[in-house]
């Protein structure tokens, strides 16, 4: 499968402007979600997982009780690709639709 090409810097801050909780850092882009518990980070890891897996892109994570940080680039471009972007926004439904 061929790789998505590198984002240029107009496409990168396009994109970023539909995602303004993520910080864009220098080759990828970086987002912190607090949730109330280690269930409901975990509830949210499972969904990015199988979101992840579908797409064929995978999140750098770490998870600390209930605290999940991911950073996202395509290491294959050494940089930010249409791939990251739309992890991301998978990301944030994912975030949205933990239960309480």
């Amino acid at each position: 499968m061929k790789q998505p090409a590198r984002a240029t810097p107009a496409e990168i801050q396009s994109a970023l402007t539909a995602l303004p909780h993520w910080e864009l850092r220098s080759a990828s882009i970086f987002r912190r979600f607090k949730f109330s518990d280690f269930r409901q980070a975990f509830t949210f890891m499972t969904s990015v997982a199988l979101a992840a897996e579908k797409l064929d892109h995978h999140p750098d994570w770490r998870n600390v009780y209930n605290t999940v940080e991911i950073e996202l680039m395509t290491h294959d471009a050494q940089g930010l690709t249409r791939l990251d972007f739309e992890l991301a926004r998978l990301i944030e439904a994912a975030a949205c639709a933990v239960p309480e």
